[in-house]
């Protein structure tokens, strides 16, 4: 009887293996909702003219966006994203290699923490689609 019981277990667990993937492969994904706004946050840096301070270096709109999407493909595949305020949180906020916060820099304007600039953006977005 053991010996079934074990087989009914081995039997389980390749079920739970071959099912494991195509289940994470469906929650990897943010919303749409979520990817409409994160894509939305990423035009917003791109298009803005301003510079990002990422590891004590200033880049431009468009460097700081490029880099954001590799860290945003990075969360997707290992299903740590599914919203936009994660998306600022795990990817936007500071440089997962050395932890110094990601600054903006705009003209005429006061440097500011990246992940309050763009939850500003987020905040006046949603509101705009209301």
């Amino acid at each position: 009887m053991p010996q079934l019981n074990i087989a009914k277990m081995v039997s389980g667990f390749a079920l739970f293996l071959a099912a494991g993937p195509a289940q994470l492969a469906l929650a990897a994904a943010p919303s749409a909702q979520a990817q409409q706004e994160i894509a939305h946050l990423q035009d917003y840096l791109k298009n803005s003219g301003c510079e990002f301070q990422r590891n004590g270096s200033w880049h431009s709109s468009v460097q700081a966006r490029d880099h954001l999407q590799k860290k945003y493909d990075y969360l997707v595949k290992k299903d740590w994203l599914q919203s936009a305020e994660d998306f600022i949180a795990r990817a936007a906020t500071e440089s997962s290699i050395s932890h110094k916060a990601y600054e903006v820099r705009c003209a005429g304007k006061a440097v500011e923490p990246a992940s309050s600039w763009l939850q500003a953006e987020l905040k006046r977005y949603r509101a705009q689609l209301r």
